[in-house]
């Protein structure tokens, strides 16, 4: 039986992974810092793991349980990551430094120790997810989008890196996903700039943050629409190298792709009222 590991199980993205995995008959270990939040995947049979990603206790202690069980892990799904919001004069670089610790340098060094395993079976797939955000950038989401197209640059090395070893590294690029995003986002950041000469600004991204993402009248697309692509991924002989999932995460793509810097400067600008 394949064993997977999926980081940022508690929520969202990352339970449904969970719980999408579990049908397809591998063996699932789920790791979040909310081991509350993981008991129903644990009743599905999942084993779950209390880890903050960005202590290197906490992943040294989560892997060798995890090595207790299983002989390694197979399949590493690093999904744990969250944004901070707020005009870059308003952020400080403390808070910065944590969304870089999170969404890049923890999810870096778990792949590190998760790697000489899947080298000795010369076979394994790491699957990170990015975001939409990773290829184009939203006003006062600086920090959150640097680490999503740093994510996105450090995999591709990767990918590369890992061919002599037959380990495939995949990218998933969501769209907008029904989860606790919405919230996450718009609270902080209208602490950080709903009162500074960037508030207008801030307010009207909080409006449509909270249209898009909000979880029952939301245009946002499920969060298994995004455990199906891994899925598939993960059962693909040869997975691309990315794949493009969730509410207009493709077509905002290929118009990044299609205009000028400019031209999408505007078209993101109309987009906020």
């Amino acid at each position: 039986m394949k064993t997977a590991l999926v980081t940022g199980a508690s929520s969202g993205i990352g339970k449904s992974i969970a719980k999408q995995l579990l049908k397809d008959g591998y063996k699932v270990f789920a790791a979040a810092r909310r081991l509350e939040q993981m008991r129903d995947l644990e009743e599905l049979g999942a084993t779950i793991i209390s880890m903050d990603i960005t202590k290197e206790e906490d992943i040294s202690a989560a892997l060798s349980e995890i090595n207790k069980e299983s002989d390694g892990i197979d399949y590493l799904i690093n999904n744990a990551g969250y944004a901070i919001y707020g005009a870059v004069e308003d952020t400080s670089i403390d808070d910065a430094r944590r969304q870089f610790e999170v969404n890049i340098f923890g999810l870096a060094s778990l792949t590190q120790k998760v790697l000489p395993y899947m080298r000795s079976k010369k076979a394994g797939t790491i699957v990170n997810i990015s975001s939409m955000g990773g290829k184009m950038y939203t006003p006062l989401g600086a920090w959150y989008h640097a680490t999503k197209h740093a994510l996105e640059g450090w995999s591709d090395c990767l990918r590369i890196e890992l061919q002599p070893f037959n380990i495939n590294v995949v990218i998933v690029e969501p769209g907008g996903i029904k989860t606790e995003f919405g919230d996450v986002v718009s609270a902080p950041m209208l602490e950080r700039s709903g009162n500074s000469v960037y508030a207008p600004l801030a307010k009207a991204i909080a409006k449509s943050t909270d249209e898009m993402y909000n979880q029952k009248d939301g245009k946002s697309s499920d969060p298994q629409v995004i455990a199906d692509v891994i899925s598939h991924a993960l059962k693909a002989s040869k997975p691309k190298t990315r794949y493009v999932a969730g509410y207009m995460a493709k077509p905002i793509l290929f118009l990044r792709w299609l205009l000028s810097d400019r031209m999408f400067d505007k078209l993101i600008m109309s987009q906020i009222k």
